[in-house]
């Protein structure tokens, strides 16, 4: 849709670092700017945490030229010193993917990887274990979606829509323990659309670009997507080269799974201890927007929602399970893009949640250039939340619909209309987790939070409940 603790990094320090520290901050980004110019704020070898297991961790690297890559880490227990040895190849855009294996659940591991005559050192953390109630570990979530970089070519994007890109050291200094990229994490382009060569210089020059690098490896990063990175603007099912886009968005996002073996796309599973992730996909199989509302009209295709639907049945009851789209699942009041345009398929699957008893329940979507919470009761049934956050450096919009700043279904202070990232914090013992929707500013300035407890999220166990039909918002 177009818009209506601190840690210091491993290895190098990016100017974007530099800049948030300098007390003429606005001059250092003009600087920036002439940077992006000249082709000069680009890393030449770019290391990214990709998923963090129970005795392993991702890394995801990508080099200025095809060549050898070597990696070395210490494993758990014995510290023993591990290597593997890669071949970065032109036809992968000199990607490689490296798992570190060995390692031991909770701690921490240094590693270095070198490739082209550069090195980066860093440090790596297995996902911490507990079987015990009392020993679950607190975890804090970064959300954000709608990250544009200009184009160095004026003609195709407006070189002053995107901006303040210090957002990204701000969710760095808030050491997460994963990051979720909510869609539109680049922005193809005109030249892009047919030409899968045009669609990975973009993603290169974005991957490389000298402000992301350090959150890139302050956590591991998970990602869905949305129109922008799949294809042009609201595209759906008949985008033709969506197969080169996920391919591309494969390559460069090592998510934990993709699709199904019968089933391509871009969404799958992650878990980090009691949250689980359910990644959707709402571009590869979905319907025109103008396409008449039926039950042939859809946002995420049958086979997609089926998977979701066992998926969100097998996981544990007392779980906190995340379903994150690429646009919004139940805001009421929007006249953009939304599954409130797909009513069809947003009833049937809202009236699943309650027939089936699914508990847990949290939504995350991107996409709308401003952020909000929104709160969905529900008859009988506990009330649905939708955490909204755009844009990290897209333009917000000049200003809101009213009929937004009126939806009944807003909790009151969070509907915010400037760049920002969010923050999900999960805290206490298993089976009495709290729950602290936030978000905050470019800067890391909070903007507003509001808790909950996971047993906001369950159903009622006294008395019977009545069966009156569930109405989606």
């Amino acid at each position: 849709m177009e818009p209506q603790r601190a840690m210091n990094a491993p290895g190098r320090t990016p100017p974007s670092a530099l800049r948030a520290r300098h007390p003429l901050g606005w001059l250092v980004g003009c600087a920036l700017v002439a940077w992006l110019a000249a082709g000069q704020a680009l890393a030449r070898l770019v290391v990214m945490h990709g998923p963090a297991e129970l005795t392993s961790a991702v890394l995801w690297i990508q080099t200025d030229a095809p060549g050898p890559v070597s990696v070395q880490w210490r494993a758990g227990g014995d510290g023993a010193l591990r290597s593997a040895a890669f071949a970065a190849s032109a036809a992968t855009d000199n990607v490689v993917v490296a798992r570190l294996t060995g390692l031991a659940p909770g701690e921490r591991t240094g590693y270095r990887v070198e490739a082209g005559g550069e090195s980066f050192e860093g440090t790596v953390r297995a996902q911490p274990w507990w079987d015990k109630a009392a020993d679950a570990p607190p975890v804090t979530i970064a959300i954000g979606s709608c990250f544009f970089l200009a184009d160095a070519d004026a003609r195709w994007s407006d070189p002053g829509y995107g901006g303040e890109y210090e957002i990204f050291d701000s969710i760095a200094a808030a050491a997460p323990d994963l990051m979720l990229w909510l869609g539109d994490n680049v922005y193809l382009q005109r030249p892009d659309f047919m030409d899968p060569a045009s669609m990975a210089e973009r993603y290169r020059r974005q991957r490389a670009f000298a402000p992301l690098q350090r959150l890139l490896t302050t956590a591991p990063q998970l990602a869905i997507w949305d129109d922008h990175d799949y294809g042009p603007n609201d595209s759906d099912a008949s985008y033709v080269l969506k197969g080169e886009t996920l391919k591309l968005f494969q390559r460069y996002w090592p998510n934990p799974s993709y699709g199904l073996p019968e089933l391509p796309g871009a969404f799958g599973f992650a878990q980090y201890g009691d949250v689980l992730f359910f990644l959707l996909d709402d571009r590869t199989y979905r319907s025109p927007n103008r396409w008449p509302d039926g039950e042939d009209k859809t946002m995420f295709g049958a086979r997609q929602l089926e998977w979701l639907k066992q998926a969100l049945t097998y996981a544990p009851r007392n779980s906190i399970k995340i379903v994150a789209g690429g646009n919004q699942f139940w805001n009421r009041a929007t006249r953009f893009e939304g599954w409130k345009h797909f009513r069809t398929e947003q009833q049937a699957f809202a009236e699943w949640l309650v027939r089936h008893e699914i508990e847990g329940v949290i939504f995350l979507s991107g996409d709308r250039h401003f952020g909000e919470l929104l709160r969905i009761e529900r008859p009988d049934a506990y009330p649905l939340y939708e955490f909204t956050s755009s844009p990290l450096t897209s333009r917000p919009p000049s200003r809101i619909d009213k009929a937004e700043q009126e939806n009944p279904d807003l909790v009151p202070g969070t509907l915010v209309n400037r760049r920002q990232f969010g923050l999900i914090r999960v805290s206490g013992p298993a089976g009495r987790r709290e729950i602290r929707f936030g978000a905050y500013d470019a800067r890391g300035v909070s903007l507003w939070t509001h808790d909950i407890r996971a047993s906001d999220l369950r159903l009622p166990r006294t008395g019977a409940r009545s069966s009156a039909t569930v109405t989606a918002p």
